[in-house]
Order: C-alpha cells, then sequence, then structure tokens
C-alpha cells in the first residue's frame, strides 16, 4: 500500500551531490554549453519543489499527475517509470517531484555505482513500502545487475545465494513494494525485457525558446537579481532548447551585471556574458565550430566519428552525445552512412559552397 504520510528527513530536491555526481565525467573540463550533472548549489537552488513551479514538458507533467492521482486513489504504488530524453532537461528533478507528489522517501544513486548485484540487494532490502528508488544513466547499468532487477520489479523480491560449492543454495527475500524511477539519455541501450517492465515511460523534448524565457526569468528572481525579457530571450535562443544550460549561462550573465553594479540583468549583460563564454549567436561555442571546420576540411568526404575524436580529443561518445544532436538538429551536420558531413545551415555559416554528396569510398574512421 501507498505511503500517504510524508516520511521524516524526506531529501530536498535536487538530492546528495554523492548520489548524483557523474563517475564518467570526473577529472575533464567542464564544458560550457554541456549540461553539467555535477551541478552547484545554484543550480540545486533552482530546481522547482513542485509540479506547479515546474515550467515545460506540459505532456509529460500532467500524465504524471494523472498517474500519481489514480495510484494514490487506489492506495497503491506507483508503476515504475522511465524518464528518457537528452540531459539537462528535468528528469532528476521530476523524479523528486514525483516522490513530494507521492509523500515518499527518494533513494537516489547512479547505474555505474551499482557495479555488482550485492550493491543493488543492500539498496532494495532497506526501501520501505511506497518509497521511490531513483537510478540515474540506468543505461550504464551492468548486464547482471539489471537482470537482478527482474525480479524485485515485477515480484518484489529478490534471490540471495547462500554458501558455495555443494552447500550452496538460494534464498528467496521478499521486499516492500517500491516505485523504480529510471532516467536515460540512451534509451537505445536499454534492452527490451528491462524496458518493458517500466509501466510508465516518458519522454522529455527540448524546450521551445518561450519555455526557457519563463524558466530565466523564474531563475532569475530566485537568484535575487531580475531579468529584462530581451535579456532573457538573448540567452534563451542560445541555450540549445535546456534548462540546466540556459541557468549556467544565466548564472555567469547575472555576475557580468553584479559585477557593473546594476539591479537587474539587461540585453548588454547577456551579449557581453555570451561572448565571454565564447558562445556566439547560433548557440554554438569554440569545440562546436572545431568540429564545423574538421568537416570543411574536406566538405566532398564523410568523416567518421573516430577521426572527430581524434581531431578535437574528446571521447567519441561525448561527441555523439553532446554535441552532434544540436548541431544535427539545426542543420550544421548531417550524419550519413558514411560519416559526418556539413548541412545547409554549416556550408552557409561558414561560407562556403556547398559539395556534392560524399564519394562513397571516403569514409574516415
Amino acid at each position: 500500500m501507498a505511503r500517504t504520510d510524508p516520511p521524516a528527513a524526506a531529501p530536498v530536491p535536487g538530492g546528495s551531490a554523492a548520489a548524483s555526481a557523474d563517475p564518467g565525467e570526473s577529472g575533464r573540463a567542464a564544458r560550457v554549453v554541456a549540461p553539467d550533472p555535477r551541478a552547484g548549489d545554484d543550480d540545486r537552488g533552482l530546481r522547482p519543489a513542485t509540479f506547479d513551479e515546474f515550467v515545460g514538458q506540459a505532456r509529460v507533467v500532467q500524465n504524471l499527475r494523472t498517474w500519481i492521482a489514480a495510484a494514490r486513489a487506489a492506495s497503491r504504488t506507483l508503476d515504475h517509470t522511465l524518464f528518457t530524453g537528452p540531459p539537462g532537461l528535468g528528469k532528476t528533478t521530476l523524479a523528486h517531484l514525483v516522490a513530494g507528489a507521492l509523500g515518499a522517501r527518494l533513494v537516489a544513486t547512479s547505474g555505474p555505482i551499482l557495479e555488482r548485484p550485492a550493491d543493488l540487494a543492500g539498496l532494495l532490502t532497506k526501501i520501505g513500502a511506497g518509497e521511490v528508488l531513483f537510478i540515474d544513466e540506468v543505461h550504464r547499468l551492468r548486464t547482471n545487475v539489471e537482470e537482478y532487477l527482474y525480479s524485485a520489479m515485477e515480484d518484489f523480491r529478490i534471490d540471495v545465494s547462500i554458501d558455495e560449492g555443494p552447500y550452496a543454495r538460494s534464498v528467496s527475500i521478499p521486499l516492500q513494494r517500491f516505485t523504480l524511477i529510471g532516467a536515460t539519455t540512451r534509451a537505445g541501450l536499454l534492452s527490451k525485457p528491462f524496458r518493458d517492465r517500466f509501466g510508465i515511460q516518458e519522454r522529455l523534448v527540448p524546450y521551445a525558446p518561450e519555455e526557457l524565457v519563463a524558466v530565466l526569468e523564474r531563475s532569475a528572481g530566485v537568484l535575487g537579481l531580475p531579468i529584462e525579457r530581451d535579456a532573457a530571450r538573448v540567452i534563451a535562443e542560445r541555450a540549445r532548447g535546456t534548462p540546466r544550460i540556459a541557468n549556467r549561462f544565466l548564472a555567469r550573465v547575472r555576475d557580468v551585471a553584479q559585477a557593473g553594479g546594476a539591479t537587474r540583468i539587461a540585453r548588454g549583460d547577456a551579449d557581453r556574458g555570451l561572448r565571454m563564454l565564447g558562445v556566439d549567436a547560433e548557440g554554438l561555442d569554440d569545440l562546436d565550430r572545431r568540429i564545423l571546420a574538421i568537416l570543411a576540411e574536406a566538405p566532398s568526404q564523410a568523416v567518421g566519428l573516430k577521426t572527430l575524436a581524434v581531431a578535437t580529443g574528446e571521447e567519441e561518445g561525448t561527441i555523439e552525445d553532446v554535441y552532434e544532436p544540436y548541431l544535427i538538429v539545426r542543420g550544421f551536420v548531417r550524419k550519413t552512412a558514411r560519416g559526418r558531413v556539413l548541412g545547409p545551415r554549416g556550408y552557409d555559416l561558414l561560407g562556403l559552397e556547398r559539395a556534392r554528396e560524399p564519394e562513397q569510398g571516403a569514409l574516415f574512421s
């Protein structure tokens, strides 16, 4: 039965830094326009505390309100929930809002941290009735850990092996009925049996500039320095449809305004701050422009992912997950079967004449 009274010591929205850190990003320099999972104090403070404060993703929010209301009316736990979509759109925030709306404690962890089934078993056996287990980067769970979740999700039990050799035996341990919330930027990496066990699956989409303006106006109010509509629009148009990026830009633009003694953020502050960050009018930073320059060196040939990774000094996965989506959506880059080529807007931005289609044998890898 779902817990209806809020437990003591409920976590604040945003969770602990240890629970939300991304081990895969440790030791790497932060990219200005990349959603940074290691959010600072300002970022956690800007997170909404209720669905009413959450801006954007209207369909997802309305659906969640309905599923939660139905679960509470029937005194049952909410079905396991999967949030998918690009980074920085609010998956972690929504997980905390769901737990808050259920009046349940949320236990947060991430896929890379759970290396062994024993790690997961330790969490599952401590979760109370109606509580929420949130696994960020759920696509990075090891196969044996993922399969260990199957019986926990379906039958609310886990099987634990005791002893070894001829004395080995398996003991079934019952679990309290709980809700698993998974978040992933790469839903395609989840196995079908695992994905099918999530009764609720919601995909988050990039924000429209008007929605980001609303996010920025609210965030500026929280930060204590109002922002003019023109300034908010400048930031919104360069934030790649991502609230987390917009808020990171806002924090630096606020610094520019405060350093100049201003009492509100004006258009000039936004322009100056974004120039200082190296973000141009198209929302591109130095690394984006480097990728375009590499593709422009041989416009009639397709360039493979490995070549781009070596030339930019970035990992292949980072280029594919962080850089390419925006470049492709905006038409700066095209992804073909033979590799990456400049898109129509890429040619226009660089002032180049559009080349013919890549040659069949021109793939670099």
